[in-house]
């Protein structure tokens, strides 16, 4: 009966931590026109980049950041891991290295822009020392 207990609240907090990060930015954006939201697109080195991860553990694993995605944005993560371990798939790199051609090009780290449902952007920044709450009142300035 333990086992039971302590697998439903390890499931649930797998679930609780699950983001709804898009691994392909042009479903993103049917997904942002369908549903009449912006996107927020985070270019970050998840393995290498200190201030990444910071935003990472303090802003985009925070319950405030998953609600607010959730209601806000079409949220996606452009990822440029450095370890073997954790290299993407050659397809995902290239969609990866194609949007930051685009939206990326001096190749910051952390970079967090926002976009609109056709892709044209609307703000950007990169990592700030604040908390979860005063990071998403940042990006919903950009909205103003």
């Amino acid at each position: 009966m333990k086992k039971h207990i302590i697998i439903l609240f390890l499931f649930m907090g797998t679930i609780g931590y699950s983001q709804n990060w898009k691994t392909n930015f042009e479903e993103a954006k049917i997904e942002a026109n369908k549903e009449n939201k912006n996107i927020l697109l985070v270019f970050s080195g998840s393995d290498w980049c200190a201030p990444c991860m910071k935003l990472e553990n303090v802003v985009w694993k925070s319950d405030a950041f998953q609600a607010e995605a959730a209601k806000s944005w079409v949220i996606y993560k452009a990822d440029f891991p450095k370890k073997k371990a954790n290299q993407l798939s050659a397809d995902l790199s290239e969609r990866n290295n194609k949007l930051a051609e685009k939206y990326n090009k001096n190749g910051s780290f952390p970079l967090v822009v926002l976009l609109d449902k056709t892709g044209k952007i609307i703000g950007m920044t990169g990592f700030k020392n604040v908390s979860a709450v005063d990071y998403i009142a940042l990006i919903h300035s950009f909205e103003k």
